[in-house]
């Protein structure tokens, strides 16, 4: 997969509750080369479960996604992969599975950076996943389980020996969840532990940062996750500094609300009137602007795109009359 990530260098990160398709339609317009889904449930799908099967939808104008699998039954996951790919074709590109989310929810079953705990049964579903499917199967994890226990690059020798076709690398230890800062360092160790293709992530908040962690880590490709919920002018940044031009600015306040007005369409051209999830990416469109902190209470009693877009008519106003 090394030439796959000569062309697909920028990658949107699966998160739950926030990769949906109105999110990545905006961040693959300011130059996401891929997104992910939101990670998707093998047990949820084993059980045919609505909620869960319509996040492997693709956005509009989107040719192939990626899918992020979590669970922890090696026969499951296998089922649920074979299915997902006879589901969606051409439109997969390949299928990952999570091994690093450190919620509480999540790994109290097993799942995501729980694995980290138990890398022969690691292993064994990633073999399990490969064997199944024709697509390539990648994993990401983290530094490792406990806080000052790296054991990453460890880890992804055993994954890349169960058939993982690249691994993606977050430099924060499970136990730190999102907290301190993340270790670069651990992507260039993994880089220098396997053969197979690196993809590094956390911490990437500018263009010049998407630079610096492919330059002192030698990844192939960025993955950006939180730095993106509000901003998917990130990309924008990160696709011109890769490409040695001078960043865009940053957007005006105009800018950041048209977004933010349009992010609401398209979550209710998907999802219908009730828009309750664009909560949160409001608030993070918002975070800063005069009246934003004011605002937080109307937005929470937002639930349909006329709803947002009269408290949005106010902030435009409000930051007009500041300037």
């Amino acid at each position: 997969m090394h030439d796959y990530f000569q062309k697909h260098r920028l990658l949107l990160a699966p998160m739950a509750g926030v990769s949906d398709e109105a999110f990545r339609t905006l961040c693959r317009e300011q130059g996401a080369d891929l997104t992910y889904t939101e990670m998707v449930s093998a047990k949820g799908l084993s059980y045919a479960n609505e909620k869960t099967r319509h996040l492997l939808n693709l956005a509009a104008g989107e040719e192939q996604v990626a899918v992020q699998l979590f669970g922890h039954e090696p026969d499951t996951m296998a089922a649920q992969a074979a299915w997902i790919e006879q589901e969606m074709g051409e439109s997969l590109a390949y299928l990952d599975i999570n091994m690093g989310c450190p919620a509480r929810k999540i790994v109290s079953k097993g799942d995501g950076s729980a694995l980290m705990k138990d890398p022969a049964l690691a292993a064994r579903i990633v073999r399990s996943v490969a064997d199944a499917v024709e697509h390539p199967v990648t994993v990401k994890f983290r530094r490792g389980w406990a806080m000052g226990d790296e054991s990453a690059p460890e880890f992804a020798r055993r994954m890349e020996d169960a058939g993982a076709a690249a691994v993606a690398v977050h430099g924060r230890f499970a136990e730190q969840l999102y907290r301190g800062s993340a270790d670069w360092g651990v992507i260039a160790r993994v880089r220098e532990a396997v053969s197979v293709a690196v993809v590094g992530n956390g911490d990437v908040r500018s263009g010049s940062d998407a630079v610096a962690m492919l330059e002192r880590t030698g990844c192939n490709a960025v993955m950006i996750a939180r730095a993106a919920e509000g901003n998917p002018w990130l990309f924008a940044q990160a696709k011109a500094a890769l490409a040695g031009r001078a960043e865009p600015a940053m957007p005006s306040v105009d800018e950041r609300i048209a977004m933010a007005r349009r992010h609401a369409r398209l979550l209710s051209e998907r999802e219908g009137k009730n828009i309750v999830r664009m909560r949160k990416h409001a608030m993070w469109y918002l975070a800063g602007l005069p009246g934003a902190a004011a605002a937080r209470g109307k937005i929470n009693a937002c639930v349909t795109v006329e709803d947002f877009d009269s408290v949005f008519d106010e902030l435009v106003e409000r930051a007009h009359h500041a300037s």
